[in-house]
């Protein structure tokens, strides 16, 4: 009798997205701040970007979708799932944890649910934790979410961020698995000196709102573009590479990089050190922009069909903080 177990790894056994209707065009920014079509989209990649309108609505109404859409994928009743883990930077209050109120309005009565903030690097960092539950064999079910409503903390008249970011969200559902597919090996970095160059200032402990916060407009993204753009293209694209390395593949091995969508240019950076030709990288920040915590789930939901059981994928991603990281992924099945 072989009483020897299978090692249980964590599959991504599900992808669902959501994106608002609303579209906010390169040629209406043109009318708010002084950019053009050309010069944003030749900087960053981007045409066009999602707004979440309509009152009352949140963060967690972008990532509610998203779940939704796993749970009528794999019938599942909302009961069975153990956790929630939600990655943003915009929570709809301070406390309680988005997820908290994510899981009560998706029905996840029987989930315990938390939020992790690390910028854009936050549902990479989420994967990473809800893999780890899995593989204890404790859960079965886990629901990492990356959702962010970047439009309620950009400053419309700066024309250094308003351009760059977007709303969105998208899910992952992670099951256990012993076939060998699964999230195998994440590299992941954080530099607490970075946070000089990219922060929010005002809203937390340090400091409180307050009138004289709002009028230093302290309550919006602050980005020092040219530091955040040198350390963002070595830190991805090194740690990408690493990854191969430490599992002993090559560009030829990888099917898919699911970068992070902050910069055309990153991107390829990352890219071009992992030898991986432009047809294996997913690219939609022409569409969404940068939704932070949402990006990585969003390719993933963009490119679901193209994904085959048993391709290696490697998601990527660098943001404030600073945080960045590396995740490589055996990917679980072919879609219906």
């Amino acid at each position: 009798m072989n009483l020897k177990m299978s090692k249980i790894t964590a599959a991504i056994t599900a992808v669902g997205g959501y994106v608002p209707e609303t579209k906010l065009t390169n040629a209406e920014l043109e009318k708010m701040v002084d950019t053009n079509d050309e010069w944003i989209r030749t900087r960053t990649g981007i045409s066009e970007r999602r707004i979440l309108k309509g009152e009352g609505k949140a963060t967690s109404d972008l990532a509610v979708p998203a779940i939704q859409e796993i749970l009528r994928k794999k019938n599942l009743d909302p009961k069975e799932i153990d956790c929630i883990i939600c990655a943003t930077v915009t929570p709809d209050m301070l406390f309680p944890s988005t997820a908290n109120i994510i899981s009560d309005k998706v029905g996840a009565t029987n989930a315990f649910s938390y939020d992790i903030l690390a910028a854009c690097s936050g549902f990479l960092f989420a994967l990473t934790t809800g893999a780890t539950l899995i593989e204890s064999g404790r859960y079965k079910k886990v629901i990492v979410v990356g959702a962010d409503k970047m439009s309620s903390i950009v400053d419309y008249t700066d024309r250094t961020t308003c351009i760059i970011f977007g709303d969105g969200g998208g899910a992952v559902l992670l099951e256990p698995s012993t076939d060998e597919n699964g999230i195998l090996d994440s590299i992941l970095r954080s530099d607490g000196s970075g946070r000089n160059f990219l922060h929010m200032k005002g809203g937390g402990s340090l400091n409180p709102a307050s009138v004289e916060t709002v009028l230093a407009k302290q309550h919006f993204i602050f980005q020092d573009g040219q530091p955040v753009f040198k350390f963002a293209v070595k830190g991805m694209a090194d740690v990408s590479a690493e990854l191969l390395e430490r599992n002993q593949l090559t560009g030829d091995d990888i099917a898919w990089l699911v970068p992070h969508q902050a910069n055309l240019r990153i991107i390829d950076a990352t890219a071009n050190r992992m030898g991986l030709s432009k047809d294996k990288v997913m690219i939609n920040i022409q569409k969404y922009g940068n939704t932070t915590a949402g990006t990585l789930p969003l390719c993933l939901w963009d490119w679901e069909k193209q994904l085959k059981k048993g391709d290696n994928i490697v998601l990527a991603a660098f943001g404030g903080g600073f945080t960045w990281g590396a995740t490589l992924v055996k990917w679980a099945y072919d879609t219906e």
